[in-house]
């Protein structure tokens, strides 16, 4: 396949383009770096295999030649993106959405949705089902980024339903790993990096909410699978083992050594007090479930932001 990943400079578009080029297909990924970095993608330099449009997505899009697939993973997706980029998100859910899914269009191509479980907002139904419609305040701190992949879930549905466009749709839950940024806002790079300068870890309430994190590779697996397969309807890709911030900062602290502690701050408005994803369609339509445990998965995920920090020193 010749396949386009918006995003693909960023975290998990990055990853993509080295799943998809290990694969045998052909990647263009395109990306305006206001928080993707060409440093996850510079060892890709000289695959005749791989090409690099610096481009924002709500613009045109123009790509020469065949695509088989888009993959729409452009935004910025961190509560601290939620204030520096607040219009810029709704418009990469938006016009981003709507110039993606006019190329596949033109080009024949399948296209493929990278939403969110924020979509659920701080959910009423626990765990998650793909039917259950969410819990989202539209007008909150949060709604930029909610709201933006709202709406490019029913301009998918819409497209697919108008136009007989091939879509999917993955719903992504808490993911992690290598090449996150280290100042990203999220609770893996936040505690990763208080625990490696040796700082106490800021715990938000009294850390009673849950999360459940999914190591990229894993996800990476998930998404593919969902690319090729036949489903049209939202799919939840995520780890269903859930655990409390609290417990998951005592367990930061213990593998890296840290002895500052932790610390309570205030909780943020709107923060989702419970996220864990029920992957039963996942496991019965696409055959996926996680395979990397979190501890295996942290220790990766730890040595690649004390690499990070050396080289900054």
């Amino acid at each position: 396949m010749r396949v386009l990943i918006t995003g693909g400079a960023g975290f998990l578009g990055s990853h993509l383009c080295d799943y998809f080029l290990n694969k045998g297909h052909q990647v263009i990924a395109m990306d305006n770096l206001i928080t993707g970095s060409t440093r996850n993608i510079e060892h890709l330099a000289g695959n005749d295999n791989f090409h690099f449009i610096k481009q924002d997505v709500t613009e045109y899009i123009y790509v020469s030649g065949p695509i088989d697939a888009v993959l729409h993973f452009a935004s910025p997706a961190s509560p601290i993106d939620f204030d520096k980029f607040p219009i810029k998100i709704l418009k990469v859910g938006a016009l981003g959405t709507h110039k993606a899914l006019g190329l596949c269009r033109e080009k024949g191509a399948r296209f493929l949705l990278a939403s969110t479980s924020e979509v659920y907002g701080d959910p009423l139904v626990h765990p998650q089902r793909e039917d259950y419609w969410g819990n989202v305040n539209p007008i909150g701190g949060r709604s930029c980024y909610d709201e933006a992949k709202r709406f490019a879930e029913a301009m998918t549905m819409a497209y697919h339903r108008q136009h007989g466009l091939e879509t999917r749709i993955v719903r992504i839950f808490n993911t992690y790993g290598p090449r996150m940024r280290l100042e990203d806002g999220r609770v893996v790079p936040n505690f990763v990096g208080q625990a490696l300068r040796g700082e106490p870890l800021t715990v938000y309430g009294e850390g009673s909410q849950t999360r459940s994190f999914c190591y990229y590779s894993d996800l990476v697996e998930g998404i593919y699978r969902l690319l090729m397969s036949d489903e049209r309807l939202p799919v939840n890709i995520g780890n269903p083992t859930e655990i409390t911030i609290l417990e998951f900062a005592q367990r930061i602290n213990e593998m890296t050594g840290n002895q500052a502690g932790i610390i309570h701050e205030p909780l943020p408005p709107n923060d989702p007090k419970l996220r864990q994803p029920d992957i039963t369609k996942a496991r019965r339509v696409l055959n996926w479930e996680p395979k990397v445990g979190l501890e295996e998965g942290l220790r990766q995920t730890i040595a690649y932001f004390q690499q990070r920090m050396n080289e900054a020193k």
